[in-house]
């Protein structure tokens, strides 16, 4: 089966249900599944092209949903209590998906860390403004911290700031308790700060929002 936004029956029908529901219809009308890429594909190709890049991330969130339409029939909604939530699911699989490429993202970060901030004569002179020096410091900063970071920690610091999940959600999407998130992002967290000289990077928001 392709899946792909626009794809399916009953698209209306679909958008008033759950996610549980769309899958467990799916199971007996395999074109329903497309609902989901349409509710999830986008937030899934954010999440992964900030870790390995756009051209990467075009055949991982392919894959993706690949895996996931293969995997419906043993998705439990009420693992981990997600309810009718795929997106822990979902976040889990590409995560699985991105650990194949671990040296990929740890190159990409490394990159980011040496490109050089640009002085004020390099802008635009419309453009020049302190904020986006230190934006870009930061940045610079940010990548050689995450491209430090244990894979294990980083993946639980991403998936709560760029996959916007809680920390149950990341519990769930990794395949570990809550409280081995909190201890990992603990860790990652006093990593990035140290390399920040004590200051939490914008780039990355505050987790605690999604407790």
């Amino acid at each position: 089966m392709t899946v792909g936004p626009g794809v399916g029956i009953g698209n209306v029908r679909a958008d008033a249900e759950s996610d549980a529901s769309v899958i467990a219809r799916s199971r007996d009308e395999p074109e329903a599944f497309a609902a989901l890429f349409d509710r999830h594909a986008d937030a899934v190709h954010r999440y992964v092209a900030r870790r390995l890049g756009g051209e990467v991330a075009d055949d991982l969130v392919a894959e993706t949903f690949t895996t996931a339409f293969q995997q419906r029939h043993r998705y439990d909604p009420d693992r981990g209590g997600a309810g009718d939530d795929a997106r822990p699911w979902l976040f889990g699989i590409a995560t699985n998906l991105v650990g194949r490429h671990r040296r990929a993202e740890a190159r990409r970060f490394k990159a980011m860390a040496r490109v050089p901030a640009l002085a004020d004569h390099d802008e635009p002179l419309a453009d020049r403004a302190a904020d986006r020096v230190v934006a870009r410091a930061v940045r610079r900063e940010l990548a050689a911290a995450l491209a430090a970071l244990p894979a294990r920690h980083r993946d639980v610091l991403l998936l709560v700031a760029w996959g916007d999940l809680g920390y149950g959600e990341a519990a769930q999407a990794l395949g570990i308790p809550v409280g081995t998130v909190r201890s990992r992002l603990h860790r990652a967290r006093g990593k990035l700060r140290e390399a920040l000289g004590g200051s939490d990077p914008t780039a990355l928001r505050e987790v605690s929002d999604h407790e």
